[in-house]
């Protein structure tokens, strides 16, 4: 009879799914939506004198971000953040290429992709620094084979600030390409090839079509996430590259501006989601040609 009620009971809780769901809603109203909404709120509230805000309704945060300090950092932030997706696009489309074929490395390969995750980021980018300083290895291995005489000047500029963010992203672009490819039959690969397709003509008409889903992913992985980063501006940068998650960071921090930060974070939430959805649509609308054009 128990068995019989822990069958009946369980057939319940599957025949309805938002059962199943509730657990993930309740962690998600806890830990974004009401968090979300109360900056929402902070940011039509003018700024208390010592930090915090008071009660009101103002749109001068909104307002001011519209100065053409906050715009120009707002168009850095998203010209790094593109250029690094793209950089981490060309770098990780072969690496995941390579891994998709190798066989008996594979399990090994995707090991080393994902080993930087087991240290701390902000180790990781300490690291970066004692590569790039004037004494560095970098620097000092150059000088040592004669390739320079003198230093490069690599660390606290826009170089610097890229190379972080693509290490940093670079697996996030890597593993959904990575998981596109690996689902591609062999054997549409071998009718191809047997109907006279050549290498080029195979990745140009299928692979690379059939990988774009995880070409977008991996994108929007590596895109949004990278539009928030301020810890490779910061110590790579030497605060001299200010990017929109530095400012927020900023103003919630050493300013005591909440209202302006909750402003800033929306501004971007909202470029972030009409750039997302304007790139899926175009992005949809090219695999669908491509697909119809590989079958």
């Amino acid at each position: 009879m128990k068995d019989v009620r822990k069958q009946r009971l369980l057939a319940r809780i599957v025949s309805k799914p938002t059962t199943l769901l509730a657990p993930a809603g309740f962690w998600l109203l806890l830990f974004f939506i009401i968090p979300l909404g109360v900056m929402v709120v902070y940011s039509f509230m003018p700024r208390g004198i010592y930090g915090g805000v008071e009660p009101g309704f103002t749109l001068e945060h909104y307002l001011r971000f519209l100065d053409p300090l906050y715009l120009t950092i707002l168009l850095r932030t998203v010209l790094m953040a593109a250029g690094c997706t793209a950089v981490c696009l060309l770098l990780g489309y072969p690496v995941a290429f390579a891994i998709s074929r190798a066989r008996r490395w594979k399990h090994i390969l995707l090991l080393l992709v994902i080993m930087p995750f087991w240290t701390s980021f902000l180790v990781r980018t300490f690291a970066m620094i004692f590569l790039m300083r004037d004494t560095g290895l970098i620097n000092t291995t150059l000088m040592r084979i004669g390739v320079i005489t003198e230093p490069i000047v690599m660390l606290y500029t826009p170089f610097a600030v890229m190379v972080g963010l693509v290490y940093t992203f670079l697996p996030f672009m890597i593993l959904p390409i990575y998981a596109s490819l690996e689902r591609l039959p062999n054997s549409i690969l071998e009718a191809a090839e047997v109907l006279g397709a050549k290498p080029a003509a195979r990745f140009r008409r299928i692979i690379l079509p059939l990988s774009g889903p995880g070409v977008v992913a991996g994108s929007l992985l590596v895109f949004v996430p990278a539009l928030g980063s301020f810890i490779p501006s910061d110590l790579l940068g030497g605060a001299k590259q200010m990017l929109i998650g530095n400012l927020v960071q900023n103003q919630f921090g050493a300013a005591r501006n909440w209202p302006f930060g909750s402003a800033a974070s929306f501004v971007v939430m909202g470029v972030v989601l009409i750039g997302v959805l304007v790139y899926l649509r175009s992005g949809r609308g090219e695999v669908t040609t491509a697909l119809q054009d590989a079958g």
